[in-house]
C-alpha cells in the first residue's frame, strides 16, 4: 500500500510570505506620523489666540508708550478734555507695587511658618493634612472671594477702601502658593544635614532656622515670586478693596509719604476702567498699561523659573 503525499499548489509555492501578513510596522508609522501632524496642527492653533493677543499689545501698546515716553510712567491719568498723548498711569504703577508689597509682608511670614509646621513640627498630624488639602483647594479659588473677605474684614472696619484692604485681599491668593512651593523647598534639603545638625546637639527649632530655612531659600524665593507674578494682574480683589484714585499718588511727598489708608490705584483696575472709557486717549493709556502689566508678571514669572533652576539638587 502505498502513501499519498499532499501536493503543494503552484500558486501557493510563488507567493511571498508577507502576501499573508498586513505590514503592521507601516501602519504603526502612518498613524504615528498623522497623530504628530494632528497634535502639531493644534498646537499652533492653540497658540494662535496668544500671539494675537501679544500681537496687539505690543502694537497698540507699544504706540501708545512710545508717544507718552517717559512721562507716562511718572504723570497722572488724563482728564476726559486731556489732549491726545497726555497724561501717564505713574500712581498705577506706585499704587500696584505698594500693595503687593503690603501682600508680600503678610503672606511670606504666614506662607513660611505653615510650611515649617507641615514638613518639620507636624509632618503626621491630621491638622497638617487638614491644612495642605485646605491650601491646594485656596490655589484654585476665585480672586473676587478674597476680595469679598478683605471687603468685610477691613474696609467695613477701617470704614473705607485703602491699600491695606488690597494688600490683604491679595495675599489671601498669594499664601496658599508661598505656603506649598515653600513645603516642597525644605523637603528637598537633604535630610543628612539636618541629622548632622542634630548629632552636634542642635535643638529642631535650630536645625529649622539655621540649617533648613537658608538652605531652602531658593526654592522659597520662586514661590514668592510666582505669587508676586498672580497678585500682581488680580482686579477683582482690588474692586472690593483698593479701588481707584486717578488723582493721588500712594507714596508722596506729603506727611505720612506712604498713605496706605486711602483709596489707591492699581494697573489692573486702571485697565478695566480705561478701556470702557469714551475718550480714546484714555483706551490707548489702557493698552500701554496692559503691556507694562504683562512685562511685569512675565519678568516674575522668569525669575521665578531660574530661581526654581538653581534651588534643584544637583545630582
Amino acid at each position: 500500500m502505498t502513501a499519498i503525499t499532499p501536493t503543494k499548489s503552484p500558486a501557493s509555492t510563488n507567493l511571498p510570505a508577507s502576501a499573508f501578513h498586513r505590514d503592521y510596522k507601516s501602519i504603526r508609522t502612518l498613524v504615528s506620523v498623522g497623530l504628530s501632524v494632528l497634535a502639531g496642527t493644534l498646537t499652533v492653533v492653540a497658540c494662535i489666540p496668544l500671539f494675537s493677543v501679544l500681537f496687539m499689545l505690543i502694537v497698540r501698546g507699544g504706540t501708545r508708550l512710545l508717544q507718552g515716553g517717559l512721562a507716562i510712567f511718572t504723570e497722572l491719568p488724563p482728564g476726559a478734555m486731556a489732549k491726545p498723548g497726555e497724561g501717564g498711569f505713574g500712581n498705577a504703577i506706585v499704587g500696584t507695587l505698594t500693595m503687593v508689597v503690603v501682600a508680600v509682608l503678610i503672606a511670606v511670614p504666614f506662607g513660611i511658618m505653615a510650611a515649617i509646621f507641615l514638613t518639620t513640627f507636624g509632618a503626621r498630624n491630621p491638622l497638617s493634612t487638614f491644612v495642605r488639602f485646605a491650601a491646594k483647594v485656596m490655589t484654585g479659588l476665585p480672586s473676587i472671594l478674597a476680595g469679598v473677605f478683605a471687603y468685610v474684614a477691613v474696609v467695613l472696619l477701617t470704614g473705607g477702601f485703602s491699600a491695606v484692604a488690597g494688600g490683604v485681599a491679595l495675599s489671601v491668593l498669594m499664601i496658599p502658593i508661598v505656603m506649598l512651593t515653600a513645603e516642597e523647598a525644605i523637603k528637598m534639603v537633604p535630610q543628612k544635614m539636618k541629622d548632622a545638625a542634630i548629632g552636634m546637639g542642635c535643638t529642631p527649632a535650630q536645625v529649622t532656622w539655621k540649617i533648613t530655612i537658608p538652605s531652602a531659600m531658593p526654592g522659597i524665593l520662586t514661590g514668592v515670586m510666582l505669587a508676586v507674578a498672580r497678585a500682581a494682574g488680580e482686579t477683582a480683589p482690588l474692586i472690593f478693596t483698593a479701588m481707584m484714585n486717578n488723582f493721588r499718588w500712594a507714596i508722596d511727598g506729603k506727611q505720612p509719604f506712604v498713605h496706605l489708608m486711602r483709596p489707591t490705584s492699581s494697573m489692573a483696575v486702571f485697565i478695566y476702567n480705561s478701556s470702557a472709557s469714551f475718550s480714546q486717549n484714555l483706551i490707548d493709556l489702557a493698552w500701554a498699561a496692559s503691556l507694562v502689566l504683562v512685562m511685569m508678571v512675565l519678568f516674575f514669572n522668569i525669575g521665578g523659573q531660574l530661581l526654581s533652576r538653581g534651588s534643584r539638587p544637583k545630582r
